[in-house]
């Protein structure tokens, strides 16, 4: 089977690569088709490159190619991603990504077009770069009732989380260097501010609820105002702090969903993900909490999973997979401030006795170094709207929430 890979990038080249590496092995789970590269898209030369005859400029060599029915879009953002892919399965091709925020934002719009046209549009890529979640969230737990979802969804911000964790450095620190490392972009706002972890979310709650969630409706706060003392007092509490998008199942007609910096206890399977890895864990009614855990990106852990799909692709030439979801609505993702409750982790400039006369239940911690002038504590459960009832008169420093997963 011809096939197309659109952007050659790092995980296009992947693709490409792995494509090649396991020509033998394909054709076995395909039911005997092989793949064979025949376009490689992209506005760039690169000469000398042993795919060299194979590239070419002008999208509408693969769009009018009927040879080929399935392409890889690799090329990452919106447009002209978006127009590409709606052409390609208006023309009756299976397309395949990674490409997170497309499918965040224009998920729903494509998965239609591709039912229409009797062809797939598949994104196992698009979550947890080389861990599988999207299959078996959809396939391999589908007799549980989803009671809530908890994210590593980003390996930047867990890298620099755990340099400042393990080795005391600043944030500033710990950015430079994930910088250095390549982990992190020369413009790192989209890693550190949440924005790629909130794209992810919204994968996995419309996936996970049947409706599409849209970035706009997911509350997104980052780790630029974590510090070491904050590391410092929830190493007392007995946790770490870890950048998790959290999905909770309320009823029928609403889920709640935010990505935000969140203490996990030591004895959670999040706590001892460290570096660029990304876990995902489900709580099912049925199964209770399962994790899938291993690197969230890189060239050939992704270009693993877009491969897969294009072999899923390769498998369902003459008939639709059953998958996606229905349209959202502007009151689906509910207001988590008013109606999750939770502990806190509080850090302000006050006194116990004060502390003590606003909060009725509260677990005290320390550090070195800890001015006399300085509390920190873990409240009890309560939903963040009453937490900042409660703190509004205190001169508050940070507050974190705290997981139950």
């Amino acid at each position: 089977m011809k096939v197309a890979v659109m952007g050659y990038g790092t995980v296009g080249s992947g693709v490409v690569e792995v494509i090649e590496s396991h020509s033998d092995s394909i054709p076995k789970k395909t039911g005997g088709e092989a793949l064979e590269v025949k376009h490689i898209l992209d506005l760039r030369d690169f000469p000398g490159d042993s795919h060299e005859a194979l590239f070419t400029k002008d999208f509408n060599d693969i769009l009018n190619d009927d040879e080929v029915k399935v392409v890889a879009e690799t090329m990452g953002g919106v447009n002209p991603a978006f127009d590409f892919t709606m052409k390609l399965l208006k023309a009756g091709k299976s397309v395949v990504t990674s490409n997170k925020e497309l499918v965040a934002n224009k998920g729903l719009e494509l998965l239609n077009t591709a039912e229409e046209n009797g062809v797939n549009y598949l994104f196992e890529a698009s979550v947890g770069g080389g861990i599988p979640i999207i299959r078996p969230l959809t396939q391999c737990l589908a007799a549980n009732h989803i009671e809530g979802i908890a994210g590593i969804l980003n390996g930047t911000t867990n890298f620099i989380l755990t340099m400042m964790i393990e080795k005391g450095m600043s944030f500033d620190e710990a950015l430079k260097i994930a910088q250095d490392k390549g982990y992190a972009e020369k413009d790192p706002t989209a890693d550190i501010e949440g924005h790629d972890a909130c794209r992810k979310v919204c994968i996995l709650a419309s996936l996970a609820f049947g409706k599409h969630v849209y970035p706009s409706q997911v509350e997104t706060q980052g780790i630029s105002d974590i510090t070491l003392e904050d590391v410092s007092y929830i190493n007392c509490a007995g946790g770490v702090i870890k950048l998790l998008g959290q999905i909770k199942y309320i009823n029928e007609d609403s889920i709640a969903a935010f990505v935000s910096p969140a203490v996990v206890y030591n004895g959670s399977q999040l706590a001892s993900v460290k570096d660029v890895f990304n876990a995902v864990l489900v709580r099912g009614d049925a199964v209770g909490d399962v994790c899938f855990y291993g690197p969230g990106a890189g060239k050939l852990p992704t270009a693993s999973a877009v491969v897969a799909d294009m072999i899923d692709c390769a498998k369902h030439t003459n008939r639709r997979k059953i998958f996606g979801w229905g349209a959202g609505d502007e009151d689906y993702v509910v207001d988590y401030k008013s109606t999750i409750k939770m502990p806190f982790y509080v850090r302000a400039k006050s006194d116990c006795a004060k502390i003590n006369s606003i909060f009725s239940d509260v677990r005290y911690l320390t550090r070195t170094g800890q001015p006399s002038d300085e509390v920190a504590f873990i409240t009890d459960i309560m939903t963040e709207n009453e937490l900042k009832e409660k703190i509004k008169d205190l001169n508050v420093i940070n507050t974190i929430k705290v997981t139950n997963y």
